[in-house]
């Protein structure tokens, strides 16, 4: 059974290597690129899960389902890290933002810390973000790992130091008989 164990982790290891060259190689806006990439495993992924459960119980009823994903994680054979790394705007001067010119944007630096993440970030890189994860997804999807984009694990990854950026979410993969991730 050891070996069978391990033998599924290598393999979610290889699973979660391509889903970070899907995320890397996906369209991004002007060709630009902000994103950190970073994959756990082993006993950081305790350390995360811990984390989220210590967050639940510090923040409340209104973030309990941060408990529930940090045992999904406990329970995961890696966690893929994407993040928006001090990302620029696209310059485009389109108004997404809630500014009408880039310029103006970048007049709101530093950025301001939120409760989970720091703002304001670009719409367009925050849609290459949303681009890159699910390229993610899809390399996950195509070799049968099971997964689930989880806010939850980006905004404690993110409180851990364990990957830099204002924005971050996780992916967290198993292979089991049965999703973990659905029907919790």
């Amino acid at each position: 059974m050891l070996e069978q164990n391990t033998k599924m982790q290598e393999i979610m290891e290889t699973v979660a290597g391509l889903m970070a060259l899907a995320a890397r190689t996906a369209p991004k806006a002007k060709g630009k690129d902000f994103l950190e990439i970073k994959i756990l495993q082993g006993e950081v992924l305790q350390t995360l899960a811990d984390g989220m459960v210590e967050y639940a119980q510090k923040k409340g009823k209104d973030k309990k389902f941060f408990a529930r994903d940090g045992e999904n994680v406990r329970r995961s054979e890696a966690v893929l890290l994407l993040s928006l790394n001090e990302p620029m705007p696209a310059g485009l001067n389109c108004g997404a933002c809630g500014f009408d010119r880039c310029s103006d944007f970048n007049d709101q630096q530093p950025k301001k810390e939120g409760s989970e993440f720091a703002g304001p970030v670009c719409t367009w890189r925050q849609l290459d973000l949303g681009i890159a994860l699910g390229s993610a997804a899809k390399t996950a999807s195509l070799h049968n790992a099971d997964n689930r984009m989880m806010y939850t694990i980006g905004a404690v990854a993110r409180a851990l130091k364990l990957i830099a950026g204002e924005l971050v979410v996780g992916i967290p993969l198993s292979a089991t008989g049965k999703s973990i991730y659905f029907d919790r």
